[in-house]
C-alpha cells in the first residue's frame, strides 16, 4: 500500500489542525482527501451560509466562489496574525443594525391593532435589543480583555502541597489531660 501525505490547501501553515495527515492509497484517494478538507474546511461552511442568504438576491448572481474562499481565508489569517479591526467593524455595524431592527420592530408593535401582534412584535424587539447589547458586550472585551488578577502564582516541579487558609488555633495548648490506662502510663 502506497500512502501518500497531502497537505492542506489553505495557505495559513501555522494552523496545525489544517496540516492535519490524509492518507491516500490510490490517486482516486488524494481527491477524496482534498474534498474532505474542502467539505469540512471553515471558509466552505461560511460560503455556504453566504450562498444561500444572497441566492435569491442580485449579489448572489455575481459571487465568484474561488474568489469568496480566498477573501475569507484572508479574513482568518488577519485575525491569526492579531488584526482584529475587520471584526470590530463587522461587530459594530451587526450592533448598529440589530438596533434598528429594535427601532422597527418598538413601531411595529406600537401600530398593531390586535394584542397577539403586539405581544410577538415586542417580544422579538426586546430580542434584537438583548441581542444588541451582547454584540456590544462582545465588542468592549476585545477592544479592553478583562484584567486577571492572580492571588499566587506556583512555578515549581514536582509536587507540593499549598496551604491557604490561615492556621488554625491548637486546642491543646489551653487544656492539659492525664494521661489514661491506654497510652501505657499506669496512674
Amino acid at each position: 500500500m502506497n500512502k501518500t501525505k497531502i497537505r492542506a490547501t489553505s495557505k495559513a501553515d501555522e494552523a496545525p489542525r489544517e496540516n492535519t495527515p490524509c492518507e491516500a492509497r490510490s490517486s482516486g484517494d488524494e481527491s477524496k482527501c482534498n474534498m474532505a478538507r474542502l467539505t469540512t474546511s471553515p471558509e466552505l461552511a461560511a460560503y455556504r451560509v453566504i450562498g444561500a442568504a444572497e441566492a435569491t438576491t442580485s449579489v448572489g448572481d455575481h459571487i465568484d466562489v474561488p474568489t469568496i474562499l480566498e477573501q475569507l481565508r484572508n479574513e482568518a489569517a488577519a485575525v491569526h496574525c492579531g488584526d482584529l479591526s475587520r471584526t470590530e467593524s463587522m461587530l459594530m455595524n451587526q450592533a448598529t443594525a440589530l438596533q434598528t431592527l429594535f427601532a422597527r420592530l418598538v413601531e411595529s408593535s406600537m401600530k398593531a391593532g390586535m394584542l397577539p401582534q403586539q405581544e410577538t412584535a415586542m417580544r422579538l424587539a426586546l430580542k434584537a435589543q438583548s441581542q444588541c447589547r451582547a454584540t456590544l458586550e462582545t465588542l468592549v472585551a476585545i477592544k479592553n480583555p478583562p484584567i486577571v488578577y492572580a492571588k499566587q502564582a506556583n512555578v515549581t516541579t514536582g509536587p507540593q502541597q499549598i496551604n491557604n487558609a490561615a492556621a488554625a488555633p491548637s486546642r491543646a495548648r489551653g487544656k492539659k489531660t492525664k494521661p489514661t490506662q491506654l497510652s501505657g502510663e499506669n496512674p
